[in-house]
């Protein structure tokens, strides 16, 4: 049995800040007004939640990873861990704001029924998160790498990557009004190259093997992936972003 892999703040940090950077057009959709209160679902290192906090907004914090939660907190960020598969708030906040989390959530059903039940009435709920095709090449050279030793990819793979309309289906039928969502292409640049991202990311898959044979295995990755993502000097995460904007709707059974 391998060791189980685990979220590091410090390699997040290092290699992943691209995610909090590239987050500006999401938190402009989110429209943060002074004294909202505000949910930060998957709040990771608090990078974005101490940037909610700084426009004005009483803000909480969740992720699932102790780690995670304790950076955020050493930002002053009030932070708890939490599952977004099983929220406990009622009618707490004006919005939920999620970036970059929703595809390590593989109920999406019940994230969306807790993050509606969270909501006050009217509240919005406003993500990004991994959409149909992200990370397509990558994943399909993990998988390929897997099986050639012996394993099953679908055992480890963590990721739900849905289509915009499978995820409006499921917003709507668990009470939201869809205002906006959209699938983005954005191939990304990777500072610390493949071997940065995968161990930011994708420790599901290189924790799968035993210690000796985790450094072949990202070079296998890596020469698989080279002719298709690397380009003009550096490496490309393939990218396909899911975003939206919904209104909690008050139903007949409420």
């Amino acid at each position: 049995m391998t060791e189980r892999w685990t979220w590091d703040a410090e390699v997040y940090a290092r290699n992943s800040r691209f995610v909090s950077d590239l987050a500006s057009p999401l938190v402009e959709l989110l429209a943060a007004r002074p004294g909202e209160r505000i949910l930060d679902l998957g709040c990771g290192d608090g990078v974005l939640t101490r940037h909610l906090m700084d426009l004005g907004c009483d803000v909480l914090g969740v992720d699932a990873s102790e780690e995670m939660v304790s950076a955020a907190r050493a930002r002053g960020v009030e932070a708890r861990v939490v599952d977004a598969s099983i929220l406990d708030f009622d009618n707490e906040f004006d919005a939920v704001f999620s970036n970059a989390v929703l595809h390590w959530v593989q109920n999406a059903d019940a994230a969306i029924v807790g993050v509606r039940r969270a909501l006050k009435t009217s509240g919005r709920f406003v993500g990004e998160f991994g959409g149909a095709g992200n990370v397509e090449i990558l994943r399909h050279a993990m998988h390929q790498a897997l099986i050639e030793r012996g394993m099953d990819p679908d055992r480890v793979d963590p990721w739900y990557f849905p289509t915009p309309e499978i995820y409006r289906s499921k917003l709507e039928q668990n009470g939201f009004e869809v205002r906006h969502i959209e699938l983005i292409d954005r191939p990304t640049p990777l500072p610390t190259g493949i071997r940065g991202w995968m161990e930011s990311f994708a420790g599901s898959f290189v924790f799968a093997l035993p210690e000796a044979d985790r450094e072949q295995f990202i070079e296998a990755v890596t020469g698989r992936v080279e002719g298709q993502l690397f380009r003009d000097g550096q490496y490309f995460a393939d990218y396909v972003r899911l975003r939206f904007v919904a209104q909690k709707i008050i139903r007949s059974e409420d």
